[in-house]
C-alpha cells in the first residue's frame, strides 16, 4: 500500500485533493492499483469498511493519455457497476529554466608583455556554507582588453541553485599557454541582479583585492557589462507526451535460417505451448511499455530474410499482417499473434539484410516532421548481419535524425556478431562500451549524422526460472532507457516546443 486520500463525506462524486508522489520511469513498467472504499468508522482496518471497486493501470497508461487524463471503470464486484475512477498526473515543478547570457568588458589590464590580454571569465556559485563551486567558464578571447565573449546558456539551478539572491562571483583572468593563467580581477552579482538585464545596473567594476591594498589611487582593472539576458523553461520528455507527441513503435524480425528450424526445440523461433519463444519474449517486454504512449496502439511489425508466399520470393520487409498496404497491428497481442502466424507460412531463408526495415521506417518519419510523433525501430535479430555496407549507407541517408524523428533499437538474440556499424562514411559512428552507437552532435559537426541507436544483447537478459520476469524488465529498461534523451534530442535541434497544456485541474466526474 504506497498511501490513502483523505476522506470525502456524502458524496458519490469525491473530488479528492490527496496527491501521491512517485518516481517516474519511462522505460519501466510501473503497475498501479486504486481500491476505493466507503468510510464506516475512524478504523484504519480496511475490513472494516465497505468496498466501492478497484481500478488497474500503469504509470505509464495515466501519463500518456492525453492531458495525462485518464479514465477508467471501476470494477471487482460481480454483476454491480462500481462508477468510474479518473487519474491526473503532472510533473513536479522544479527549477527548469535555463538562462542565456553575454558579456562583453572594456579596458581590462595588460598582462602581457608582448601584446594585450587573453581574457576569460570563470563563474561561481556560493553554497550555504559560504565556499563557491565553479559553475561555468567562458572561452578565451585572444589579443584584447576589450573582449565581447559568445553568449553562453546554463541551467538557473546551477547558477545558483534556485535562490536568486544567492551570490554569485565571477572572476577575470588572463589566460597563459602553460596553465598559469593571470588574475585581472573578481566581481559579485545574482541572479536577481543578472535578471533585470542590459542596464547600469549589470555594468561591474573588476577589482584586483591586492591591488587596492597596495594602490591608494586604484580604482579597478577594467568594467564588465552584460549585453544581454534571456530565460526560458528546458522542456522534458513529459512535456511533449503531455502535449500530444505520440511514439509511433516499428517491429522487425529476423526470419533468416541461422535462427535453427522452427520446428526444433533449439530455435530461437520454436513456439512451445508451453512458453514463449525468446523473439515473443522481446517483443512483450518492450511493447507492454512503449504501447502505453501511443493511443491507436497500432504497430507496424515487419519482417525480413524469408521466402514468403505465394511465389517464395526472398523479401526483406515483409508485413507479418500479410497486408502490405498497412502492416500495422493492434496491440502487442496482435504483433505476436501476426508474428507467430508468419512462422507457419513463410519459409526461414537469408541473408540478414538491416537496410530494407530501417528505409521503411525512415520513409515513415519523413511524413511527419512537426514533432506530433517520434519513431522508433525494434531490430530483432539473431545477431549476424549481412549487408553491412547498404546499413551503412542506409544509416547515413537516415542521418537526419534531426531531420527525421527516429531511433532505433537492435536486440541480437543469438551468438552471433554485428559487427562493427559504424565507420559510416565520415560519421564514425562508434559503437561505446555500453554498445550504443552515439549521434554525433548536430550543431558542432558536419558530418553526416547518425540517428541514435542501442545495441542490446538479449541473451544476457535470457534467464529461466522464477527470475524470468525480472530478467525482462532489465531488458526492457535498456532498450527504452535512450528514448525520452533521444526524443528530446530530436525536438531540441528542430526548434520544436511543446503544446502549451493547461495545469491538472480535475474535471467533474461523470
Amino acid at each position: 500500500q504506497f498511501g490513502r486520500t483523505e476522506v470525502i463525506d456524502n458524496s458519490l462524486n469525491p473530488d479528492f485533493l490527496h496527491k501521491f508522489v512517485l518516481d517516474y520511469c519511462f522505460e519501466e513498467r510501473q503497475n498501479l492499483r486504486f481500491d476505493l472504499y466507503d468510510v464506516d468508522s475512524k478504523s484504519p482496518d480496511l475490513s472494516k469498511h465497505d468496498f466501492l471497486g478497484q481500478a488497474f493501470c500503469t504509470l505509464g497508461e495515466i501519463v500518456g493519455s492525453a492531458g495525462s487524463r485518464l479514465e477508467k471503470p471501476l470494477t471487482g464486484i460481480p454483476g454491480k457497476k462500481c462508477g468510474t475512477i479518473i487519474l491526473l498526473a503532472e510533473e513536479l515543478g522544479n527549477c527548469r529554466d535555463v538562462a542565456t547570457l553575454q558579456f562583453c568588458a572594456n579596458k581590462l589590464d595588460k598582462k602581457d608583455f608582448f601584446g594585450k590580454s587573453d581574457p576569460f571569465m570563470v563563474f561561481y556559485r556560493s553554497n550555504e556554507d559560504g565556499t563557491f563551486t565553479i559553475c561555468h567558464k567562458t572561452e578565451v578571447v585572444r589579443n584584447t582588453l576589450n573582449p565581447i565573449w559568445a553568449a553562453f546558456a546554463i541551467p538557473v539551478r546551477a547558477l545558483c541553485n534556485g535562490d536568486h539572491d544567492r551570490a554569485i562571483k565571477v572572476e577575470v583572468y588572463d589566460w597563459d599557454r602553460d596553465g598559469s593563467h593571470d588574475f585581472i580581477g573578481e566581481f559579485t552579482t545574482s541572479y536577481r541582479e543578472l535578471a533585470q538585464g542590459q542596464s547600469h545596473f549589470n555594468v561591474y567594476e573588476v577589482v584586483n583585492p591586492r591591488k587596492k591594498m597596495k594602490k591608494k589611487k586604484y580604482l579597478n582593472s577594467g568594467t564588465v557589462t552584460l549585453l544581454s539576458f534571456a530565460v526560458e523553461a528546458e522542456h522534458t520528455f513529459l512535456d511533449y507526451i503531455r502535449g500530444g507527441t505520440q511514439l509511433n513503435f516499428t517491429v522487425a524480425i529476423d526470419f533468416t535460417a541461422s535462427n535453427g528450424n522452427p520446428s526444433q526445440p533449439t530455435s530461437l523461433h520454436y513456439l512451445s505451448p508451453f512458453q514463449l519463444n525468446a523473439y515473443s519474449l522481446a517483443l512483450r517486454a518492450v511493447g507492454d511499455i512503449i504501447q502505453d504512449y501511443d493511443s491507436d496502439k497500432m504497430f507496424p511489425a515487419l519482417g525480413f530474410g524469408a521466402k514468403v508466399p505465394p511465389d517464395g520470393h526472398v523479401s526483406h520487409e515483409f508485413p507479418l499482417n500479410g497486408d502490405a498496404s498497412n502492416p500495422a497491428c493492434h496491440g502487442i497481442a496482435g504483433v505476436l499473434e501476426a508474428y507467430q502466424r508468419s512462422l507457419r507460412h513463410v519459409q526461414l531463408y537469408g541473408p540478414t539484410n538491416f537496410a530494407p526495415v530501417v528505409n521503411h521506417v525512415a520513409r515513415s518519419a519523413a511524413t511527419v516532421l512537426d514533432g506530433s510523433q517520434y519513431f522508433v525501430l525494434l531490430i530483432i535479430t539473431d545477431g549476424v548481419i549481412s549487408d553491412m555496407a547498404q546499413t551503412k549507407e542506409a544509416i547515413v541517408n537516415v542521418r537526419p535524425l534531426w531531420w527525421l524523428a527516429l531511433g532505433w533499437v537492435v536486440a541480437p538474440l543469438g551468438a552471433g556478431n554485428l559487427g562493427p556499424l559504424g565507420d559510416t562514411g565520415a560519421a564514425v559512428c562508434r559503437a561505446h562500451s555500453s554498445g550504443g552507437f552515439p549521434a554525433l552532435d548536430p550543431l558542432n559537426c558536419s558530418a553526416p549524422l547518425c540517428p541514435p541507436a542501442q545495441f542490446v544483447p538479449f541473451r544476457d537478459y535470457m534467464t529461466g526460472g522464477p527470475g524470468a520476469g525480472l530478467s525482462m524488465a532489465g531488458l526492457a529498461r535498456e532498450v527504452l532507457a535512450e528514448i525520452p534523451d533521444q526524443l528530446l534530442s530530436y525536438m531540441k535541434a528542430r526548434g520544436i516546443k511543446p503544446p502549451p497544456h493547461s495545469p491538472m485541474s480535475p474535471e467533474t466526474p461523470p
